[in-house]
Formats: C-alpha cells, sequence, structure tokens
C-alpha cells in the first residue's frame, strides 16, 4: 500500500514563520515536522509515498529528494496553485495507483502506529479519529461499532474530530473534476452511504496550526 502526505497549506496561522520556510520543514524536537510522517510510514512498511507542495515545495523536495536517504522512495505532486484536499489527491493519483492508499495531513504530530491500517472490504474510506482539542467546539463524525456517520445535530458532545489519517479508495474521488476543493464533503457523502468505517485514537496528537501548538508538539517530541 502507498501513501501520501498532504503538504502544499501555505500556513497563514504559523506567519511569520512560514514565510520563508514552508510548515512541513518547521522544526519537532530537532528534525522537520513531515520527516516524523516520513520515518514512521516508513516504520511501518509503507515506503512508497507521495507528497504535493505548493507553498515554497522546492524547498520540500531539495530536503529529501527521493527518499532514499531515509529509507523510502518518495513522488512529488508539485501544485501550481494550493489544490486543497481532494483537489490535491485527486492531481496525485496517477501516481498512487488503483489500490487504496493511506492519507497523513503533514501538518499533524503524533505517534500513532500507521502499521496496522486497513480499508475494510466494502467501504471507500477508514478514518482515524480523536477526541476534540481544547480549541474546537465539536466534533466532525460519530463512532459506532466500527462505522461512521455523521453528526445529527450541530456539534454533538459525542461525535469525535478526524484526525487528518484515513486509509482511502481511489473510487472516492470519481466524478471528481480537477480543481481546488476540500474532502470534508466527499467523506460526508460516504459516511452517509455507510460506506466509511472508523477507529478511535487515543494516543499522542496534536494538531500543529499555530506557533503555540507546534511547541507543544516540540515538547511532547523531546520527552519521548
Amino acid at each position: 500500500m502507498k501513501a501520501m502526505i498532504l503538504a502544499a497549506g501555505k500556513g497563514e496561522r504559523m506567519r511569520p514563520l512560514t514565510l520563508h520556510t514552508p510548515k512541513p520543514l518547521l522544526p519537532v524536537a530537532g528534525k522537520p515536522l513531515i520527516q516524523w510522517h516520513i520515518e514512521a510510514l516508513g516504520r511501518a512498511g509503507l515506503r512508497q509515498l507521495v507528497i504535493n507542495h505548493a507553498w515554497l515545495g522546492l524547498q520540500i523536495e531539495a530536503a529529501f529528494g527521493d527518499g532514499t536517504k531515509l529509507g523510502v522512495h518518495i513522488d512529488w505532486s508539485a501544485e501550481e496553485q494550493p489544490l486543497e484536499t481532494a483537489g490535491g489527491i485527486l492531481r496525485a493519483l496517477p501516481l498512487l495507483g488503483k489500490a487504496p492508499f493511506v492519507l497523513v495531513n503533514g501538518d499533524i504530530w503524533t505517534d500513532f502506529d500507521f502499521a496496522e491500517l486497513r480499508l475494510p472490504a466494502g467501504k471507500l474510506a477508514h478514518l482515524v479519529l480523536v477526541g476534540n482539542p481544547p480549541f474546537k467546539q465539536g466534533g466532525d463524525f460519530l463512532l459506532a461499532g466500527g462505522s461512521v456517520a455523521n453528526p445529527t445535530t450541530p456539534q454533538p458532545a459525542e461525535a469525535l474530530t478526524y484526525s487528518g489519517i484515513a486509509v482511502l479508495s481511489p473510487q472516492l474521488f470519481d466524478g471528481l473534476v480537477d480543481g481546488p476543493q476540500p474532502l470534508a464533503p466527499l467523506l460526508r457523502a460516504a459516511a452517509g452511504q455507510g460506506l466509511v468505517s472508523g477507529e478511535h485514537y487515543t494516543g499522542r496528537w496534536i494538531d500543529v496550526g499555530t506557533p503555540e501548538r507546534l511547541q507543544q508538539a516540540d515538547q511532547q517530541a523531546r520527552e519521548g
């Protein structure tokens, strides 16, 4: 199974740190944020990687090349303009192939073990969900018996947050037209049809969206 790391975001909330450095290269415990994902995927046996980029993306390519030094192979999917999550994945599908693939948001930090990720038969997506972080009022999806459903009321207390880690079928993107577009509507549509499974991860996970949360990730990483 291949894996894709989303690394095309501009990191507006990280300014001024991201004015001259792409967000995936910001340091966490002495190494770039995205390198934590590359190494974790490699340890899990996921060594065929696709990484998209836009803002200052050539810096990311220069830092990792074809991935040989980290024991993986990286194909790069460059975007002239950011295509958002679904648009970026759609652009990269020729590199990913026709089999299900692991997806990881490049702007999270976690100790999640990717080795056991699978897409159950008959599903279009399998989502890793986490408890709602303090900065978020409500969750994204309901999880019951391994099945993911959409909340029926706004921000129910029992809903969980999508972690940015998933296994997706390329069929999820059937009929999508090239251009900027988010992933969330596709996941919600599939969940509404009973085509999404999930799991609740309770380990370490941080949405590295601000300088303060970057510091939190750095501290947790240094604590081992």
